[in-house]
């Protein structure tokens, strides 16, 4: 049998510490992936590493645990780990998203991890995780501050730092050391770099219009002209008026659906 894997994000060292161990103890066979400090760290982590649980803090930089846990969408069993007793957490209880409270009790971890193990047996059909987008909304309004996208992208065009309205960008795309922004403006297309991680980019957008369509692509889906799936594994993006391709790795196929 493969080992069951997880992830672990909290802004805090002793929290998150004291959990891996809580874990270890409860649950020896449970495999620790990744360790996450923030939510853009936990996105990427999860995207690299595909756990099959996420334990999440629901406060932290950049993302929260709520919009990773959004931008997961059922893809891992998802707990959420809390130093604060919000009442609306107890809806969790009923579903496949949990919760425990921080410093965690081993008691109250001990029956999430039995929770979990029962979902996760493979000798039984995989249970259907339930649909949580209107629940997660609904705690992401009730938990969290509202969170404004960045107007402007400051980008470097040679000598020159250009101001970039965030609506004009087409797609950013990164490499190992800087972002590519693509954008059109009056002008005509245009291009410039960024030092901004593109993982960190996604705190600061409106993920409404920009949707990440690959790890290292996030694309205006004003832009998109259509989505060409060339086999089971490889779907390409088609944009209006421009020649490129942009790839559509597995984990965001499922944005692109016929009606």
């Amino acid at each position: 049998m493969r080992p069951i894997t997880a992830l672990i994000a909290d802004d805090e060292e002793a929290p998150r510490g004291q959990l891996k161990a809580a874990l270890t103890q409860a649950w020896p066979e449970l495999e620790l992936v990744a360790e996450a400090v923030n939510g853009v760290d936990a996105w990427d982590a999860f995207l690299e590493h595909e756990p099959a649980l996420c334990f999440l803090d629901i406060r932290m930089p950049g993302l929260s645990g709520i919009e990773v846990a959004q931008r997961i969408q059922g893809r891992a069993d998802v707990v959420f780990v809390t130093a604060y007793g919000d009442h609306a957490l107890q809806a969790f209880e009923a579903g496949a998203v949990d919760y425990v409270m921080k410093p965690v009790d081993p008691a109250r971890l001990a029956q999430t991890v039995a929770r979990l193990k029962q979902r996760l047996q493979p000798a039984q059909p995989a249970a259907a995780a339930p649909d949580m987008t209107a629940l997660l909304a609904q705690l992401s309004q009730q938990l969290l501050p509202t969170r404004r996208p960045a107007p402007m992208i400051q980008a470097s065009v040679g000598k020159e730092v250009r101001l970039i309205p965030v609506e004009q960008v087409v797609y950013f795309e990164s490499d190992a050391r800087y972002t590519r922004v693509v954008y059109q403006d009056e002008a005509g297309p245009g291009e410039a770099l960024i030092r901004t991680p593109l993982k960190e980019l996604l705190a600061q957008l409106d993920e409404q219009q920009f949707w990440q369509v690959h790890r290292s692509v996030i694309v205006n889906h004003r832009h998109i002209a259509s989505a060409l799936r060339v086999d089971e594994g490889t779907m390409l993006l088609s944009l209006r008026g421009r020649g490129e391709k942009l790839p559509v790795s597995r984990h965001f196929q499922g944005l692109f659906k016929g009606q």
